[in-house]
């Protein structure tokens, strides 16, 4: 195993390099501002409140003491110190990945989706603090065939600085793994957050900013819009919340729509684990994939930076032969490469609703709707469907399964 992880090694460091030089490259400064934004936040962070006051804070408390950790390394810029923190916690998913990878009956795929994957996105993943949070995702699913306490621990920190990880603890077996996971995520979580409570003013704020979001331009619904403007409907689009969001007639009822679409997902993730009856060693991880990607798709913000989830979670299920989701992250692969190309390349096209904008985020959503569609499928058919053949042991390859209820994963 040495060449190949020497190999992913030098990939790293290959693309990564790659990244911060188009970081550094003059007419890329927009990306830049979000990281100025922290800055701006770090200010007032600093002084024991959450910026309130600003409508573009819609972050959980959590993402307090994580914009705030730039200052941990003196003789740095904010900028320099956040862009060395990000690197620090992509190589850890690396590693961790490749770790895992190395283990019997598992792959060096999963770690070279994540090497290879990420820097299809530019340098956007550099400016913000999305890989920060996929890291602890993916070190919290790693850890849950073997320590369901520190995997509830790491998704609860998670959920803490961005509420998505939550769903990580859908795909644990019933019984005893599940328990043990909750109670330490309960526990995690409510210590951390009385912490915070007591050092941030303002921990909740966040909620009504998210309540009074519309529909992004990039979001199926704003696809939908876009397509509506060539067909004569006279909505504009707004900058609002840190985003362009689509203004006019029927806007909210595709607001609304979309919400009552989470809602149904949401419904369909429950219905899945209430039927689930067999779990295999990738179960956990194919099923907190389906979970995000169908939260991702129904959201009324589908920002390029979700795409670095969707990356992490879907190396997560490549480390493990016994994945049912390749294809989807192969699906997620390519809705990544054209997310680089809708933002920043022409993003003036996706605002404007021009054909060749519509046709990007045609493309793009519908990837991602096909992934979602086809990951929800394949964990539902190889865990509440018809239960998998058990394999004779002269065969090549023995598929794991958990009966409900069991509270442990067999490898």
């Amino acid at each position: 195993m040495r060449h190949p992880r020497a190999a992913l090694a030098a990939a790293w460091l290959a693309t990564r390099a790659l990244m911060v030089w188009l970081l550094t490259l003059r007419g890329w400064d927009a990306m830049g501002r979000e990281v100025r934004l922290y800055h701006h936040w770090y200010g007032v962070l600093a002084h024991g409140a959450h910026p309130v006051r600003d409508t573009l804070w819609q972050y959980p408390p959590g993402a307090g003491p994580l914009l705030l950790s730039p200052g941990l390394l003196p003789g740095l810029t904010y900028f320099q110190a956040f862009v060395a923190l990000t690197l620090a916690a992509d190589a850890l998913t690396a590693l961790a990945l490749a770790r895992a990878g190395t283990r019997p009956g598992r792959t060096l795929l999963g770690a070279g989706v994540w090497i290879g994957g990420l820097p299809l996105l530019l340098h956007l993943p550099l400016a913000r603090y999305d890989v920060q949070v996929t890291a602890l995702a993916v070190l919290a699913l790693l850890a849950s065939t073997r320590s369901t306490r520190v995997c509830g621990a790491l998704a609860a920190l998670a959920a803490l600085v961005k509420v998505w990880p939550v769903l990580l603890l859908m795909g644990l077996p019933k019984g005893r793994a599940t328990r043990s996971a909750r109670t330490a995520a309960l526990v995690t979580g409510t210590t951390v957050l009385a912490l915070l409570v007591t050092l941030f003013d303002h921990p909740f704020a966040f909620l009504r900013r998210q309540g009074g979001r519309g529909v992004q331009i990039e979001s199926l619904g704003g696809t939908l819009l876009a397509l509506a403007r060539h067909a004569g409907w006279p909505g504009k689009v707004r900058y609002r919340y840190g985003a362009l969001e689509y203004t006019g007639p029927y806007v909210s009822t595709v607001a609304h729509v979309s919400l009552a679409l989470t809602v149904v997902a949401l419904a369909l993730v429950l219905l899945w684990r209430a039927r689930a009856r067999h779990w295999g060693e990738a179960t956990p991880y194919d099923a907190a994939l389906s979970a995000v990607l169908l939260i991702t798709v129904t959201s009324r913000v589908i920002s390029p930076q979700y795409l670095i989830w969707l990356l992490g979670l879907a190396a997560v299920c490549l480390t493990s032969r016994h994945t049912t989701q390749r294809p989807v992250a192969a699906l997620v692969l390519a809705a990544t490469a054209v997310s680089a190309v809708v933002y920043p390349v022409l993003y003036d096209q996706v605002a404007a609703a021009t054909w060749t904008g519509c046709a990007l985020m045609v493309v793009r959503n519908g990837l991602l709707g096909a992934a979602a569609v086809l990951s929800f499928t394949r964990v539902w058919r190889s865990s509440a469907g018809v239960p998998p053949p058990r394999v004779s042991a002269g065969s090549r390859a023995v598929t794991p399964v958990v009966p409900s209820g069991s509270g442990r994963l067999v490898h």
